[in-house]
């Protein structure tokens, strides 16, 4: 699968830095760190579990963001290069269930979550190496 591409690096920079201005949001901001610091699931039954508490909306949140702006990305909105080396952050929620994304969009009968995020990762050189990295780093940081 071939990831889009823009002929404007300074195109896809306003679009970058308008991505970012949408995660100083207040809200967003609270979300993405729950996601990052307190969202831990093994398992789609520990995913179902965690989406019965009210800081579901966060999950909603986090991933809502990061798959719309992946799409930017895979539909040549914003440049995959410049995109990569600013989202660490994608990977380090979309490593929190890559592990089981496919059973997951399988039970909740949605077979585009995080789609786009997922069609970036793939065509993101190192990507596989870096989440693993970030699996355990995140494990022993916030859940030690």
């Amino acid at each position: 699968m071939e990831i889009g591409t823009v002929s404007s690096r300074s195109e896809s920079a306003q679009s970058l830095m308008q991505l970012y201005d949408l995660r100083r949001e207040e809200k967003l901001r609270d979300a993405r760190v729950w996601v990052v610091r307190s969202f831990n699931p093994d398992s789609v039954e520990d995913f179902m579990a965690a989406m019965q508490t009210e800081d579901y909306t966060y999950v909603r949140m986090v991933f809502g963001y990061w798959d719309m702006a992946a799409s930017f990305v895979v539909f040549g909105a914003i440049d995959r290069e410049m995109f990569t080396a600013v989202s660490g952050e994608m990977l380090a929620t979309y490593c929190k269930v890559e592990h089981m994304i496919d059973e997951l969009r399988e039970k909740i009968n949605q077979p585009g979550l995080l789609l786009n995020v997922q069609k970036v990762v793939d065509d993101w050189p190192g990507s596989q190496e870096r989440m693993a990295h970030l699996r355990e780093y995140l494990k022993e940081i916030y859940l030690s």
